[in-house]
């Protein structure tokens, strides 16, 4: 056998190593780029995409806002100003209690109920900064000669709970669904994936350890890059937390039935056993609860110290919202006032009360106007106002009938207000004086009412159960057995005999009392089958949708959409109003769509709103009022111009 030459092998070697050398450099190239794109890649689906801008909103012309009950949230000392705010807005005072500035929502603020205040300095800011986490419009910072937001891209993430600034220059935001977030200046994303989905509820602590309250997954204690949860099996009363305090390395979590103690992060105790922990403030050596109808209870925290809570009379006024401290001096905020607690902490002294108002809520759900001029206002669940025509005077009616309101129909013809309630159907006369109730016993399908037409023969009512027509010959009720397309009716309108119902499943048209045809996403071009507003327009429809915006039904029964106002948002239930020239429409977070008759085409309007979310319209001599969960503000309809 004839061997290589030793050249020739050493050459061979030498080639082979070379090729080997060439294939583990490719592969590792390869390799690093494919970890490089990885890495890209989840860099880009952790960071979220996000905008800041200096806040420089023009107040919007006519917009007037009615006054409602300011509901004060929290507090925080800054620059030597006390800052209080509510959903509604916030509120500057100086240390004697002056009231030195107001920033209302919806016009020097942004749309969104306003949720938590805190004090410090990010990684992108060149001096201390207020911070304010909104409901809707993520997280505002006043500084000395601006106001600038911080606006995540998707709408989720602006749905703030909690805040907490770092010393860092981090800040971590707390979320309605998302969990929490921090962002560094530069960058915002995703704190932990254990809390991606997560309500929270409550922040405290600092850069090194910071706890996660939320509202069913007890609480989260976030250390030497390590995310511990506590929950009932591990000592919380409750796993709904609602407050947090931080002292050293101690922290208290308050619950619904109390408080637990943590010592360097793990369970100690349970104190105030059975209070409704609503806030929390270490203040020597006592722990002060903020109860929601107690006070604020003081804990001793002394190991060999009595266990019995003891209230420092006399009682704070209603939910206590907030416990903070300035120095030695404790403060309280309710939802009325900001208090002082004495220097012996015997009693509780008011420094600053809330404004009074003129509407007794904020959660409008329903608007009417009677012969009068009278504005109706009814609530979600406190009942109704009655405004004269002057703003001047206002009626509260509140009872087992009149108190979460649906509807507000004025009946001219009988000088007689139609209030839809969740307990009948509540008739009130011309003098604002409530007359009678209608429900099962006198003939209506079901006690709920949700919407009432009037026909020229009488009215049509809608319920969860189907349709009921009350006319001179008395009460008839009409189901899906008689041919409605889905009982549970959220919608009505009319126009001559002819009335339309929209439904859970679709719309059914009527004339006479009898069903003529019926619409849905299977028989027809309607794109969605949860109808929850109608209104006519000429000898057309204009039909609001839970699900698919707004669409058209026209005189030959055929669907259409609209370019700019058909998609994927929803209308609220009876939010709709037609004037001679418009149309109006209120939405679940868009703001108030605006249908011009003459050109065909629609505009979103959002300045000026209290909140983003419309719940209701009305018109009244000239004067537009949009109601939404959180206030009422009148606008001359003439001062709302669309392009």
């Amino acid at each position: 056998m004839k061997f290589p030459s030793k050249r020739k092998l050493a050459f061979a070697l030498a080639t082979a190593a070379l090729a080997v050398e060439v294939f583990i450099g490719a592969a590792f190239w390869s390799a690093r780029r494919a970890l490089h794109r990885a890495s890209l890649e989840v860099e880009g689906e952790q960071n979220l995409a996000f905008t800041t801008r200096r806040l420089d909103r023009t107040i919007p012309a006519g917009v007037e806002s009615v006054s409602a009950t300011a509901a004060f949230r929290d507090a925080a000392f800054f620059h030597d100003r006390l800052y209080i705010c509510g959903p509604t807005g916030l509120w500057e005072y100086a240390p004697d209690g002056k009231l030195l500035a107001r920033y209302r929502v919806g016009l020097e603020l942004p749309s969104a109920p306003l949720v938590s205040l805190a004090a410090g300095m990010a990684a992108d800011a060149t001096d201390s900064e207020l911070y304010v986490a909104t409901a809707g419009a993520g997280l505002l910072a006043f500084g000395d000669k601006a106001i600038r937001q911080l606006l995540p891209e998707k709408e989720a993430f602006r749905e703030l709970t909690a805040f907490l600034p770092l010393s860092t220059g981090r800040l971590l935001l707390g979320t309605e669904k998302n969990g929490v977030l921090v962002y560094d200046g530069k960058r915002l994303a995703p704190f932990h994936s254990l809390l991606s989905s997560a309500h929270v509820t409550a922040l405290a602590g600092d850069a090194a350890s910071f706890w996660v309250g939320t509202i069913s997954q007890g609480v989260l204690h976030a250390h030497a890059g390590q995310v511990d949860q506590f929950g009932e099996a591990e000592g919380l009363p409750d796993p709904r937390v609602l407050s947090i305090a931080v002292e050293g390395d101690r922290a208290f979590v308050g619950t619904p039935m109390g408080v637990a103690e943590f010592r360097d992060g793990r369970f100690a105790r349970v104190l105030a056993s059975g209070f409704f922990a609503n806030s929390l403030l270490v203040h020597g050596q006592s722990l002060l609860v903020g109860t929601m109808d107690e006070g604020a209870v003081d804990v001793p925290l002394d190991s060999h110290a009595s266990r019995t809570p003891r209230v420092p009379g006399p009682e704070l006024p209603g939910a206590v919202q907030r416990l903070i401290a300035e120095g030695q001096r404790a403060y309280a905020l309710t939802s009325s006032g900001f208090f002082t607690l004495g220097a012996r902490g015997a009693d509780w002294r008011e420094l600053i009360a809330n404004e009074a108002s003129l509407l007794s809520d904020r959660d409008v759900s329903a608007l009417g106007v009677d012969g009068a001029g009278r504005l109706w206002v009814g609530y979600f669940d406190r009942g109704l106002d009655m405004l004269d025509a002057n703003f001047q005077r206002v009626s509260h009616v509140e009872n087992d009938h009149v108190f979460c309101v649906n509807r507000l129909v004025y009946d001219r013809n009988h000088d007689r207000m139609l209030v839809a309630t969740a307990n009948g159907l509540v008739l009130f006369d011309g003098e604002g004086r409530e007359r009678q109730v209608l429900g099962r016993a006198e003939g209506l399908i079901a006690d709920h009412v949700s919407d009432v037409a009037l026909t020229p023969d009488g009215m049509t009512l809608a319920t969860p159960a189907g349709i009921t027509i009350l006319s001179t010959s008395g009460a008839r009720s009409i189901y899906a057995f008689e041919g409605l397309v889905n009982n549970h009716v959220y919608a009505l309108a009319a126009s001559g005999s002819r009335v339309l119902a929209g439904t859970l499943g679709g719309l059914s048209i009527l004339d006479d009392g009898q069903v003529l045809a019926n619409f849905t996403t299977a028989n027809s071009g309607l794109r969605h089958n949860w109808i929850t507003a109608i209104v006519p327009v000429g000898d057309e429809w204009l039909v609001g949708t839970y699900g698919a915006g707004i669409l058209r039904l026209d005189s030959s029964g055929n669907w259409q959409t609209f370019v700019d106002a058909t998609g994927p948002f929803n209308i609220n239930n009876n939010a709709m109003l037609a004037t001679d020239n418009r149309v109006y429409a209120g939405t679940l977070g868009k703001g108030l769509y605006v249908y011009d008759r003459a050109s065909g085409r629609w505009t979103v309007v959002t300045a000026g709103l209290p909140s983003l979310n419309v719940t209701a319209i009305a018109l009244r001599d000239g004067y537009l009022y949009v109601g939404t969960d959180n206030g009422l503000i009148r606008i001359a309809e003439s001062d709302l111009r669309i392009p």
